[in-house]
């Protein structure tokens, strides 16, 4: 970046400082000696300071624009919105900017002083009275020491409970219920059980639900909102804000009606000069354009900054608990609707309790680029909607997520998705590393079946996801039906290639690599590593001629290759691949008709693996049309123990069958 001296040369230039002024010109990168002029003390000054040059411009800059953010933590008093009138152009974009050498915090959070050590539970703990949650007006669910994430006191403190029965189910699942019964001894009717909220996780949702208390004698657990879908019994649950198991080291719990903190710091901080940071605002920037007024936020620019301490939560009034699938209602903490080529460099985003990165209606052109999303409550990024628009200048498409770190998500919203890409098309998302979330690395589509659908054309390459469902840490999984990337809907062009899909493990059923769900077709999936996975390589459940071509599906727990539905039609072509194994099934599920293609793909089983398809030998499967042209072989890895899954010079795979040697992500 250039220094302050240069900038000025170059473009007109505004600073931001903590040790600034709102009153001064913003001109200057620090205070002069008289103190009577320097920086700005707020980005909201900054920014309607570049407003007015606009405005003074004609409506239009006619020079480049740049903000430079000095370090610290600048916390924000409300959400930072950018508007249309906020927007460069082409030839004169506007850039917030960190100072060279410096990394400013844009922070929604507020600092929590005050600290007392008192004895809680037999233990010494830290308190901290807060009138703003006394007076209503404050509540959250995420704490900050030093920069690391914090625990609500939880029970059980590791791992998870059962639910014993649901005494209202019934066969409609999606209809949920607002009590279960426990274990014996699982739960008790502890004297603040109203502070307390269940976490409830079923099929691949979560519930978070209030609890209005607790029946020790016919062990029965009561909530003031609808679980999302049925509690079978068996479902992971556990319990958050639970004053009497306050204790572990890092735990911390909020009294709403006293407006009182009490945390149990860790054995290496000093809670006299610790930074302790609790988020207040729903979302830290918004990019505020009106497509439908054909009005949108354009060439605006982020680079360098970080954004962090944001919380969304359920509305007060919501009948449920949660989200059908992918949390899908959890907003970004910065969002866009209406933003036209405007772009995030060099950014982090985290410590939020929501979504990272949104790009709702009518967003289009944008970028993140070489971006860290971690620490998140939600997912990583949002591209689209859940509905469809017939006003191009209402849809989105044409953005771009490329050399981004996303991982550490979904610690609040466990089914929040690494990627999600909704009602979208014409994206691109290139080598990013997503990694440690409960659910699907990426979700592309949001049309279950074969309706109309505006997710198309989109492309997925040369990323590398892995540790979904079962983090790295060793948590989980608690979710089923997952993959690396899952898909929804009629899609072409859209193309799934060069990606390293591993460590992907479901719970009950639907732990897949790559998953093409309800309806899923015209997809490509090609020259990808997939590999470790508890149900799969490949699950199509129905959809129609998807090619699945020159992949390495290897070590999948149960099965490798997966059909769910037979239809009428050619469901997939799955040829050219390498499939291999030490346990389980080559090819499993309902293939009916036999309405789909195999051919020239190779398979080599060891150990326990089990050289059936469909229930059928290797040569029953191929009187039936199937794999005419395929071989049993040993695809000669370099070393698959340690996860080296090139081919050897002289494999059978490209001698005999043609393979194609294929380039993955660094």
């Amino acid at each position: 970046m250039l220094s302050g001296t240069e900038q000025a040369k170059a473009s007109p230039a505004f600073y931001v400082a903590l040790n600034g002024n709102d009153q001064w010109s913003g001109k200057l990168d620090s205070p002069n000696d008289a103190k009577t002029d320097g920086p700005f003390a707020t980005l909201e000054s900054a920014r309607d300071a570049v407003r007015e040059l606009r405005e003074q411009q004609g409506g239009k800059l006619s020079q480049a624009v740049t903000v430079s953010v000095r370090g610290g933590t600048h916390f924000l008093s409300e959400t930072l919105v950018f508007m249309p009138e906020d927007s460069g152009t082409a030839e004169c974009p506007v850039t917030f900017a960190a100072y060279e050498g410096e990394k400013p915090v844009i922070s929604g959070g507020r600092l929590i002083t005050g600290w007392k050590q008192e004895e809680v539970n037999g233990k010494k703990v830290w308190t901290a009275e807060i009138d703003a949650v006394k007076n209503g007006e404050w509540f959250f669910r995420e704490m900050w020491v030093n920069g690391e994430r914090r625990i609500r006191a939880r029970y059980p403190a590791k791992g998870y409970l059962n639910v014993e029965e649901s005494p209202d189910a019934t066969d409609n699942w999606p209809e949920g219920q607002t009590n279960f019964r426990f274990k014996e001894g699982d739960l008790k009717a502890w004297d603040k059980i109203e502070d307390a909220e269940m976490v409830v996780m079923c099929r691949w949702v979560d519930s978070h639900l209030p609890i209005e208390g607790v029946d020790e004698a016919n062990k029965l657990v009561k909530f003031l909102k609808r679980s999302v879908f049925r509690l079978d019994p068996g479902d992971l649950y556990y319990v958050e804000n639970v004053f009497e198991k306050l204790g572990n080291a890092g735990e911390w719990y909020l009294d709403p009606k006293a407006g009182k903190i009490y945390y149990t710091p860790t054995s290496d901080e000093d809670m006299s000069k610790a930074e302790v940071i609790a988020p207040v605002l729903d979302q830290i920037v918004r990019l505020e354009g009106d497509p439908q007024a054909g009005k949108f936020v354009e060439n605006l620019s982020f680079k360098g900054l970080a954004f962090s301490h944001a919380e969304w939560w359920l509305p007060e009034d919501s009948e449920r608990g949660g989200f059908s699938q992918a949390a899908i209602g959890v907003p970004g903490a910065f969002y866009g609707v209406g933003a036209r080529n405007c772009s995030l460099e060099n950014c982090d985003i985290s410590h939020i309790g929501n979504y990272a990165l949104e790009l709702a209606m009518g967003c289009q052109n944008n970028r993140a680029v070489n971006c860290n999303l971690f620490d998140m409550g939600g997912g990583g990024v949002k591209i689209g909607e859940a509905v469809i628009r017939d006003n191009e200048a209402e849809q989105t498409f044409g953005n771009e997520i490329s050399k981004c770190h996303i991982y550490d998500g979904a610690l609040l919203f466990h089914p929040a998705i690494g990627i999600w890409v909704g009602q979208s098309y014409n994206n691109r998302f290139a080598h990013n590393h997503i990694h440690d979330f409960y659910y699907s690395g990426f979700s592309v589509g949001w049309t279950w079946g074969y309706g109309k659908t505006l997710a198309r054309d989109n492309v997925v390459e040369f990323n590398h996801v892995h540790h979904l469902g079962k983090r790295s840490n060793g948590d989980g999984p608690i979710l089923s039906d997952m993959g690396g990337i899952y898909t929804l809907g009629m899609q072409p062009g859209t193309v799934v290639r060069n990606n390293v899909f591993h460590d992907i493990a479901g719970l009950k059923y639907g732990g897949w690599g790559i998953y093409f769900d309800e309806g899923s077709t015209d997809i490509v999936a090609e020259n990808n590593l997939v590999y470790r996975t508890t149900h799969g390589g490949f699950h199509q459940h129905y959809g129609r001629e998807n090619i699945v071509r020159n992949n390495i599906f290897v070590l999948a727990r149960d099965w490798q290759v997966q059909r769910s539905r037979s239809e009428e039609h050619i469901s997939f072509i799955f040829e050219g691949n390498i499939v291999y194994w030490n346990q389980g099934v080559a090819v499993s599920g309902n293939f009916g008709n036999f309405n789909v293609k195999f051919d020239r793909n190779l398979y080599w089983s060891e150990g326990d693996g089990e050289m059936k398809f469909g229930g059928m030998s290797f040569e029953e499967w191929q009187e039936k049309g199937l794999d005419k042209n395929s071989i049993i072989a040993d695809p000669l890895f370099v070393d698959p123990e340690k996860n080296d899954f090139r081919l050897k010079p002289n494999s059978p795979a490209t001698s005999k069958l043609g393979f194609v040697n294929f380039d993955l992500p660094e």
